[in-house]
């Protein structure tokens, strides 16, 4: 089967650009490379092994001779994109939200539920950042028999896009120098302040972002309405990584001490777990690297069978470009381009 040919869709923006650092990193193997963006970014300079490519503007014909298209320029310009890569004999693997939800599209974490993309239909789907770095952390533990799960989320700017980072920066000397300023990108002040808020609010008092985590987990982990999940998320004055405090109710008895073995040697997670010693992961821990790190493993004392857990990751990479490239390979991998 020959080496695919790769697209870029947006790769002029924050995420656009973490997609094609890490395709060098992951060194995933194409016959060629495109990389597109809206007519305003189109004719930027890039760098990409070496070679300078010129950023050309999507439109349809570009996708005439490209079998893969890793995609984040948002959710419209993958709904108007998306059909006709398909229509080209493609297939897109979309970070936006577009399709997630969507029945016959695989929602898919690379290392957890590999074999679904074996149904997709020239569409394959990213999840949420905040559900990315989750599932890593949860596959391991479906042998216990997951009953319950409460999250709890505490979401880096970088989740919000560049002008949410310059938004972070500018409030914060603003306040600093004693000054007064606007935001824009948030409905509070974000600097040295926790907003209760991520995407609008849902007729059921959730927000969308909380019931992306609720709706996705149940999607990729296969899990029936019987497991009850809720998430509160909160945007935090942090640059970059997501924290997401979780407990757990299983259905079968399984101890603190079980729980670090098995995720100690689980695809994509690092243990940092001595609290004794103040060896528990931050953001500062997970930024620019791979792995979800998770510390604070102890028995919840809420439920009978239940584990609490700290869970750090960058979200830029697991929950978005690196989950993305990740996918990418193994459709290589199991052969299921069009080659």
């Amino acid at each position: 089967m020959r080496k695919p040919r790769i697209a870029i869709l947006g790769a002029t923006g924050v995420v656009g650009r973490e997609i094609t650092k890490i395709t060098d990193e992951l060194g995933v193997e194409f016959e060629s490379i495109k990389f597109l963006s809206s007519a305003k970014s189109a004719g930027t300079k890039l760098q990409f092994q070496d070679k300078e490519y010129t950023v050309e503007e999507a439109k349809p014909e570009v996708f005439d001779d490209v079998d893969i298209v890793m995609a984040s320029a948002g959710a419209s310009t993958s709904k108007l994109f998306a059909p006709e890569i398909v229509k080209r004999g493609g297939m897109i693997i979309d970070n936006s939200s577009a399709f997630r939800m969507e029945k016959d599209v695989p929602l898919v974490i690379a290392g957890v539920n590999d074999e679904d993309l074996r149904q997709h239909k020239g569409i394959v789907a990213n999840p949420n950042c905040s559900t990315s770095q989750l599932m890593l952390v949860l596959e391991p533990l479906k042998q216990f028999d997951i009953k319950r799960l409460i999250v709890s989320t505490y979401q880096a700017v970088s989740g919000a896009g560049l002008a949410a980072i310059n938004e972070l920066r500018e409030d914060s000397v603003a306040r600093l120098d004693g000054k007064t300023y606007e935001n824009k990108c948030f409905k509070k002040p974000i600097s040295f302040n926790v907003i209760p808020q991520i995407d609008v609010f849902c007729e059921n008092g959730y927000t969308k972002e909380e019931m992306k985590v609720v709706n996705e987990t149940r999607k990729i982990l296969h899990f029936d309405e019987s497991v009850k999940i809720s998430c509160t998320a909160a945007r935090v004055p942090v640059f970059n990584c997501h924290s997401e405090a979780v407990d757990i109710e299983f259905g079968k008895d399984v101890t603190p001490e079980e729980v670090r073995e098995i995720l100690k040697n689980s695809y994509g997670v690092e243990i940092i777990d001595n609290p004794e010693n103040y060896e528990y992961p931050t953001t500062r821990d997970a930024d620019k690297v791979n792995p979800v790190f998770v510390g604070r493993i102890r028995k919840n004392i809420a439920f009978d069978r239940g584990i609490s857990l700290w869970c750090v990751a960058d979200n830029l990479r697991i929950g978005a470009a690196l989950n993305t490239v990740r996918i990418c390979k193994k459709v290589i991998e199991m052969g299921l381009y069009r080659g």
